[in-house]
């Protein structure tokens, strides 16, 4: 093949193929997906992209309603298990440069497609980065930027309830800066790190795999980025039935499941990245703690039925 015929082809397969992938994870949530949907439509202009819906088996009519309202959505269904497998699903498929995790229950705002995707083009060095996430009330949603959960910043997080240093609260909220995770609801990274990392760890179910992936994406020597500059509502909460006033009902049992997994998954992020850099005696320490937390939970749970 002649280096023309070659450099045509390559401009081919840019003109073709997106610069973005949104992946949108999805699970009875018809109604907020649709209105998550209708803001992805409203800024696609922003950038070449394609938007990726991954069903998990939903009963109530969200395949349908995606077929019917946005039939320009590509979508593949379950039954997944979790929010990594369900993402990992999708990626044999995605075509962009970039792949954006998005949450169901977001709402776009205007630029944050376009603002977050020119800065990953202007930095080579920056392996992920996020927006301001807002609640519904319009406060900030303070997992969007975390330090990692070592067991200093841990412990005074779950037992000393003092987690500033956890959520960058010693940061203004409107400055650009560097962070150790992002939030999995707007988590944008490039392709070819999600390949080198093997995306989603699928150990983790439903809490856990955002922090994880940002550990693998700044072991590889990149920077992750809190963008404060442009923002998207997200409505935290709603899908793991902890909003109550909203139509999306979570059975209890499965509430449970959703609230030990959360502590489950502090464990594996231990035993996997921190493990190797603590004595032996110590680890066994935190364990205990993790244990103590874990029981603790369930018994406030049970109670509060």
């Amino acid at each position: 093949m002649s280096i023309s015929l070659i450099t045509y082809m390559t401009k081919l397969k840019s003109a073709i193929s997106p610069k973005l992938s949104i992946v949108i994870l999805n699970h009875d949530t018809k109604k907020m997906l649709s209105d998550c949907l209708s803001s992805v439509k409203r800024y696609l202009k922003e950038v070449s992209a394609e938007v990726i819906v991954s069903d998990n088996a939903s009963t109530d009519g969200s395949v349908r309603m995606i077929r019917n309202k946005f039939p320009w959505v590509r979508l593949i269904e379950g039954p997944n298990i979790g929010f990594a497998n369900g993402n990992n699903r999708v990626k044999n498929m995605v075509l962009g440069e970039y792949v954006l995790f998005l949450n169901s229950d977001t709402i776009v705002l205007k630029d944050a497609f376009g603002q977050t995707t020119k800065y990953l083009d202007s930095h080579e060095n920056v392996g992920a980065i996020t927006c301001k996430l807002l609640l519904a009330n319009g406060n900030l949603d303070k997992d969007v930027r975390r330090r990692f959960p070592t067991p200093w910043i841990s412990f005074n997080r779950l037992f000393l309830k003092n987690g500033k240093r956890y959520w960058y609260e010693d940061v203004s909220p409107d400055t650009v800066h560097e962070v150790d995770a992002i939030q999995g609801a707007f988590f944008l990274t490039r392709k070819k790190l999600l390949d080198r990392v093997g995306w989603l760890d699928e150990r983790y179910i439903w809490n856990g795999e955002d922090i994880d992936l940002s550990f693998q994406i700044k072991k590889l020597g990149y920077k992750i980025i809190y963008y404060p500059k442009v923002s998207i509502i997200h409505l935290k909460g709603a899908t793991v039935g902890k909003i109550k006033n909203t139509s999306h009902k979570i059975d209890p049992a499965l509430k449970l499941a959703r609230k030990m997994e959360a502590v489950n998954s502090m464990e594996k992020f231990y035993r996997k990245n921190l493990w190797p850099n603590y004595p032996l005696m110590f680890n066994y320490f935190v364990l205990c703690g993790i244990f103590f937390l874990k029981a603790l939970r369930y018994i406030q749970f049970k109670f509060k039925k």
